[in-house]
């Protein structure tokens, strides 16, 4: 069996790229991904202690799947929102884009 210090080294990981993928970049896709990197390792720290504390409960892949079902909607809406300013503005860079500019 993989301890479970494996799982928390690769969710850390995964959450410090996706930490640097939203300080970092400019471009709004790529903030986005790397918020859904964000949302993966703490769905895999979810999943690791679930495993480890309670593996015969549900309560764990709940908690995974509507961690999930967050993430799924937070991109749907974000691409939803990241169209419709690219289509006003003409570009995805965060920083030419001001909404609160008179």
């Amino acid at each position: 069996m993989i301890p479970l210090s494996w799982y928390l080294v690769v969710a850390a990981l995964l959450f410090g790229i996706g930490v640097y993928g939203v300080l970092a970049r400019k471009n709004a896709v790529a903030i986005l991904i790397g918020l859904e990197l964000m949302f993966n390792a703490v769905l895999v720290n979810v999943l690791a202690f679930w495993r480890y504390l309670q593996p015969g409960e549900t309560a764990g892949l709940v908690f995974a799947v509507v961690i999930f079902a967050v993430a799924a909607a937070e991109v749907a809406v974000g691409l939803a929102l990241f169209i419709a300013v690219y289509r006003k503005f003409g570009s995805s860079d965060v920083d030419d884009i001001n909404l609160l500019k008179w």
